[in-house]
This record gives structure tokens, sequence and C-alpha cells, in this order.
């Protein structure tokens, strides 16, 4: 989830410790070891984890995404052309549908989806709806090049969702304008076309860039730069579990909590802010595990080469991820209205110091076995 407010501390902060760590990977293994292939500038050594990670967690995880939206425009078009409450029902659920992988993929946002902005483009929240609706009242003609010309503000998940569902999750078929369903249909296209490219980045390359599948599993190869050795892809697999840990503890939870104000909840209009925090951390879960039942893979997880070295560590983080889950289920729906609500208030911060435990097992236990 890119948070557009968010830009000092959270994600950023995690970003950028990460690329300082793996610069330093990186000069260690230059410096002591040029030997070639299977070099590692820490105790992390299986590749087939890396691999893995690529092939079972990632690429699918991403694929499922693209077929989602693929789902969510055809089920737009279908609204647009026939405008029945039926029609609309199946599109918002198909919204919700594509949100899963897409929040389940966020325990990884690295490489392409980074790169190339497509997290931006595809999640930038909060959204302004004074914004949307001077998009509305405009005359403009909201074609698919306009609409991919308007600003990440103005397009991606939250300008379809709320859109769909109206700013209370009250909107009705007959509710919509001629020019809302330009607006969606446009807007549904653009985000069908960033996923189905962010997939594309991964498994064949976009914009004559190599297949970023090739870059990360083949991680302390001869001539890989990007992953020198096994340890910093490692890394960078466990940092980015760190990051979107912050990102949901401190916020996706803590912002607009702390502020008492449901502008900044995320998904707030679909009322799915809780349903996309379990699968962040899902994403963790999915990543560590090797598993993403969604898209029906399975490989050698991180859980496999922790539990060889400390079998204690993996049996905590294990215990920990389930219990940040657990936790958010306690909060009640919607999120929106559980931050004002008094009696909600010691499940909420139940919820992020469980993430936040998470997290500092992650950095500061995880990380340094992978660096030893």
């Amino acid at each position: 989830m890119f948070l557009t407010l968010k830009t000092a501390t959270g994600r950023g902060m995690i970003f950028l410790l990460a690329a300082l760590m793996l610069t330093a990977i990186a000069a260690c293994s230059t410096d002591d070891d040029d030997s070639g292939a299977g070099s590692s500038s820490g105790s992390f050594d299986d590749e087939d984890v890396i691999a893995d990670y690529a092939d079972e967690v990632i690429v699918p995880t991403y694929q499922w995404l693209a077929d989602e939206a693929a789902n969510l425009l055809d089920a737009v078009d279908a609204l647009d052309a026939d405008t029945t409450d039926g029609n609309l029902a199946t599109a918002q659920q198909a919204w919700r549908d594509t949100r899963l992988p897409w929040e389940q993929s966020e325990g990884f946002l690295f490489g392409p989806v980074d790169s190339f902005g497509y997290d931006p483009a595809l999640d930038s929240w909060p959204v302004n709806k004074t914004d949307l609706d001077a998009v509305l009242a405009d005359s403009d003609d909201l074609t698919v090049d306009y609409v991919r010309n308007l600003g990440e503000g103005l397009q991606g998940f939250h300008t379809v969702e709320y859109l769909l569902f109206g700013a209370a999750n009250d909107k009705d078929a007959a509710d919509f304008t001629a020019r809302e369903l330009q607006y969606l249909t446009s807007s549904t296209t653009v985000l069908a076309e960033i996923a189905a490219n962010l997939a594309t980045s991964w498994t064949e390359g976009i914009d004559d860039s190599a297949p970023y599948r090739d870059t990360f599993a083949t991680a302390g190869q001869d001539g890989n730069t990007a992953y020198p050795s096994y340890s910093s892809a490692a890394q960078e697999i466990v940092l980015a579990m760190v990051g979107i840990c912050d990102e949901v503890a401190n916020g996706k939870i803590a912002d607009p909590y702390d502020a008492g104000d449901v502008t900044l909840v995320e998904s707030q209009f679909s009322f799915n802010s809780l349903t996309d925090f379990k699968s962040n951390i899902t994403s963790i879960q999915n990543g560590y595990m090797g598993d993403v039942a969604g898209a029906g893979t399975s490989g050698k997880g991180m859980n496999e080469w922790v539990a060889s070295v400390d079998s204690d560590l993996d049996d905590t983080i294990q215990t920990q991820i389930q219990a940040a889950i657990d936790a958010l289920d306690e909060i009640a729906e919607p999120f929106r209205d559980s931050i004002t609500d008094p009696d909600q208030a010691a499940n909420i911060e139940a919820a992020q110091e469980a993430i936040n435990t998470l997290a500092n097992t992650l950095q500061d236990e995880l990380v340094p076995l992978i660096q030893e």
C-alpha cells in the first residue's frame, strides 16, 4: 500500500534501511568473495528458498492479482452495459476479490512494484473525495488515456472503490450517473493494465528490462549485482516483511486511530479495511512458509531454513504471525467506526502491539541470523 501522507516515516524508513543494508552486503561480497556462483556474505545459504519465494510466492500472487483485475474489468463492463443492483453487487465483490491478492502482495514491495511505480499507481491513499468529485463535476471526456494521466490519487483501487461503493458503502445502481460509469470503466481498465504489467514484469520483463524473477531467483550467482549473495536476497525478503508490519501497525491503524479521522482509513468506502490488514499479515505468512493458498502454490519457505538453524525462533515467528492475525480479528467491523469507539480501543492497541512484536522479532532476531 502506498500511503501518500507518509514520506519520512514507516515504509520510507524501512526501505532506506533495507537499501543501506543491501549496499553493505554487496560491498562485503565484492571484498570477501570473488569466487562467483553461490557466494554468501552471511549464514543464509539456501538457494531453493530464494527461488521458491520468486516462483511459488511472488509470481503466482501477481498472476492471481492480474486474473482478478481482469475479472473486475469484466464485471464493471457488465455493470456499465446493464446498471442493475445485481451487476453492481457482482462488481463490488470482484473489487474485494481483486483486493485480496494485492494486499497479500504487500509483504514483498520490492522490485518492479517499486521501481516502475506500480504501487502508488494502484493504491495511493488516503483518497481525497473532494478531488474525485471535482473530476466528476468537470467536463473533460473521461477516457482511459485521460484517467491514466490524472495522477496517482485519482485512479487505482480507491477511486474504483469510491465509485462502486459510494462514500459510506451505500451505493445503489440507480445512483450512478453516466459520468460515474465512464470514470469507473476507465479507472478499472487502467487498474487491470497495471496489474497485468506488474505480473509481466516478473515473468517476461517490461520496457526492455529482464524478468525480475530471473534477477531475484539467481541471487548469489556470478554477475548478479542486484543480489550478489543468498543473504542479500534473504534480507530483502525479511526487511519487506518488517516494512509491511510497520505500515499496518504504525500507518494504516495508527494514523486514523490516533487522529480519530475516518478520512485516513484505508478502504473506508467498502468497509474492507480489516480484511486488508489481515491480508497484509497473511502476505508475511505466505512468504515465510512459502505457500500461497489463494494461488494454489507451495514451495520451500524461509521457515524451513530458520527451523534448521534455530527451531525456537521459527516457532516464535509462526506463533507471532498468527497472533497478529488473531488480534486483528478481535477489532469490530467496520474499522472506520471502531477508531472512535472507546470499547474498541483495547482491541486496536492489542493488534498494534502484536504486529509490532512480530516486526521486532523479524528485525532483531531473524535479520541478524541471516547476516551471521
